[in-house]
């Protein structure tokens, strides 16, 4: 069978799909790998890297898709690349289901074969496959660096001479991959860390890291049966807003990270809150794409609201495209393996199988 990525809009997106890391267990599972000319250049990964381990390189794009039985890329291909894709065709990626469903759709309608796998289920044989936790640990790290780095204090606490200087505060919001792991890199970086969840489940894993947890009276386990956060009550939100108020008057820098599949991010640091903010703190919105946790974040710009600088990217992993490729591209390749009947050479698309019946769009 062939395998094969087509070249991504590097505007928007610096990740690969296939790295010359993985190209040799793909070709030991029996697959021909075919892939445009300077594929991943960006990145220094040169096309000898990859034509030394039995890669084949095309020019025409269209050559490349009419060789393909499986097509793997980060985010969904353009239109003028999808109209070219055929009947049994097998097209794998994160492709943002809720975002375009009349796409896959119509991919589906034309017998194509489409798996989303921002859908994975949250079990354990899927952790290996789970691009969503190995790209949200990356952004919760990348945000916290970033955060500091146009904070204009020191993050430690230092002792000197002429006196001391005191930790700075991180309020993270939101304790699922990505919270948890800006957690962890804030700590390392000697901030004195707070944190906040819908999630009552998520206080011991804050707390592991040596952050402290935000718990609201009368807190629910607002969680889902995958494990992610779902919408909480009006009254828990009242809550929670008071909270947050006054825990503001004492923070330094904001990492937002909640999330809720499907659904705009909701507004969690709302107008009324950012009087209690002091002169020269940092908001880093993670959510920002999906609507931003705060009323003032827009993407891609640095937003100044009372002396308050509010960060939002469209991809922050842009600013990591090695590492995050290298582990994008592991989590595709165990979900391929689980697809792929060696023996027979052939994809064996089992809907008994719950992550095959979770990601296949249908």
């Amino acid at each position: 069978m062939n395998i094969s990525s087509l070249s991504e809009n590097k505007e928007i997106e610096k990740r690969l799909a296939i790295t010359p890391e993985i190209t040799k267990k793909y070709i030991d599972l029996g697959f021909d790998l075919f892939l445009p000319n300077n594929y991943g250049n960006h990145l220094g990964f040169d096309d000898n890297d990859y034509k030394s381990l039995g890669v084949n390189f095309l020019d025409n794009e269209k050559d490349i898709i009419d060789k393909s039985d499986i097509i793997i890329q980060l985010g969904i291909p353009e239109d003028q690349k999808l109209s070219l894709l055929k009947e049994n065709q097998t097209l794998v990626g994160s492709l943002d289901f809720f975002s375009n469903k009349e796409k896959l759709a119509s991919l589906k309608s034309k017998k194509i074969n489409c798996f989303s796998l921002e859908l994975l289920p949250r079990i354990t044989r899927a952790q290996s496959m789970d691009i969503l936790s190995s790209q949200a640990n990356l952004a919760g790290y990348k945000a916290v660096i970033e955060a500091f780095q146009i904070y204009e204090r020191a993050i430690p606490m230092m002792m000197t001479a002429a006196g001391t200087i005191p930790a700075a505060k991180v309020l993270v919001v939101g304790a699922g991959v990505a919270g948890l792991q800006a957690i962890a890199t804030a700590k390392r970086m000697g901030a004195i860390v707070f944190a906040t969840d819908v999630r009552a489940a998520s206080k011991e894993q804050v707390e592991s890291l040596g952050g402290k947890f935000l718990m609201v009276d009368g807190m629910e386990n607002l969680e889902t049966e995958g494990g992610y956060a779902k919408e909480a009550s009006d009254d828990f939100k009242k809550k929670q807003d008071d909270l947050l108020s006054q825990t503001l008057k004492k923070i330094d820098i904001v990492i937002c990270t909640a999330l809720i599949p499907g659904k705009e991010a909701p507004k969690i640091i709302k107008e009324d809150m950012f009087k209690n903010f002091q002169k020269g703190s940092i908001i880093y919105d993670l959510a920002a794409v999906q609507g931003g946790n705060t009323v003032f974040t827009e993407v891609n710009k640095i937003v100044d609201k009372n002396g308050v600088k509010i960060l939002g990217e469209a991809n922050i992993l842009n600013k990591l495209p090695v590492s995050a490729s290298n582990l994008y591209a592991k989590n595709v390749f165990n979900f391929i393996s689980n697809l792929y009947d060696k023996e027979n050479k052939r994809l064996n698309i089992n809907l008994e199988d719950e992550i095959i019946e979770k990601t296949l769009i249908k």
